[in-house]
């Protein structure tokens, strides 16, 4: 459990939060992929929106991210203090009181759970709100710290914003959505294991149980490579789908070969070789991985773009 009253005895140099910081505090990175992977749900459902009504929607997923964002940032504000990757973020540094970061992630939740049901939804609304709780409670209070499965189950938080895109839209659940939910599921294990593979001593030194410091490299590295194989099929089933088409499919095999590379290089890594050369391969397959999600869902855009013109689809 995570100490908060504790922490905010010892911090250091506080001062008066500026805009910045609380921008920081809704983590603007991780909600651009969020916004992305939404509105790629939305565009390439079968139902469109009114542009007023599709920006409506896109905005209250955001703040509905950066509401998770702040509530996480509020609970881990005790280890984040103590891992270099993170010590920087606003309430670990004093520039945000982890009080304010609470407050923040509250009134965000309900103001984008409340908007986007107005907005689009009920179904749609439901499931932002699910995502907002199971990122906050599920996750950081619950699986970060008590399991090295914390980052697979705990990927579904982040795996839901083109459900709740295509359901802002649709009104409800389908395969093509369900699909594009399982590509980002089964793809965060392999990328959050591949930072953790060059960042194990930030996690040990926090305590969060993750497969590096549970279960070792090598260990960690038989499972990238596994849980990338797992996620093939996933992958080009998508595009099999009536959002895919010729492109999509020709994209996907041609990422996920390429994935799966990367993936064996890591699994036929030496511990002592890889240290040697600062982990360069693990990094070199991190830095991909946020490629490769983003081409998968840019290749859905560009199939809805093609069908007016009879080239895209199946």
């Amino acid at each position: 459990m995570s100490d908060i009253g504790a922490y905010q005895t010892t911090t250091t140099d506080p001062h008066e939060a500026g805009f910045g910081d609380y921008v920081q505090l809704l983590k603007p990175r991780v909600m651009s992929l969020v916004v992305f992977t939404a509105l790629v749900g939305l565009l390439v459902a079968p139902v469109s929106l009114h542009p007023v009504e599709a920006f409506a929607a896109i905005l209250f997923i955001a703040l509905g991210a950066g509401a998770s964002g702040a509530l996480n940032m509020w609970w881990d504000a005790d280890i984040d203090a103590v891992m270099a990757r993170t010590a920087r973020r606003p309430v670990p540094a004093g520039k945000v009181q982890a009080g304010e970061a609470l407050a923040v992630g509250l009134a965000l939740s309900g103001i984008s759970v409340v908007m986007l049901a107005l907005a689009t939804n009920l179904v749609a609304a439901a499931l932002l709100a699910f995502t907002i709780f199971f990122y906050a409670v599920v996750y950081s209070m619950w699986l970060k710290r008590s399991t090295p499965q914390n980052i697979v189950i705990g990927g579904a938080a982040g795996a839901f914003p083109p459900m709740i895109g295509w359901v802002a839209a649709t009104g409800s659940v389908s395969v093509e959505a369900a699909l594009m939910f399982a590509l980002i599921f089964m793809w965060t294990p392999p990328h959050f294991w591949a930072l953790a593979l060059f960042m194990k001593a930030d996690y040990h030194t926090a305590g969060v149980p993750m497969l590096t410091v549970t279960h070792g490299r090598k260990s960690t590295r038989r499972h990238v490579l596994a849980y990338t194989l797992l996620l093939v099929p996933v992958a080009v089933g998508a595009a099999l789908t009536q959002v895919g088409g010729m492109f999509t499919l020709a994209v996907a095999v041609a990422l996920n070969l390429w994935f799966v590379i990367g993936a064996v290089r890591i699994w036929q890594r030496d511990e002592a070789v890889a240290e040697a050369d600062r982990y360069a391969v693990e990094k070199a397959f991190f830095r991909f991985s946020l490629l490769y999600l983003f081409l998968h869902f840019a290749a859905f855009l560009v199939e809805a773009a093609l069908k007016p013109f009879g080239l895209g689809g199946w």
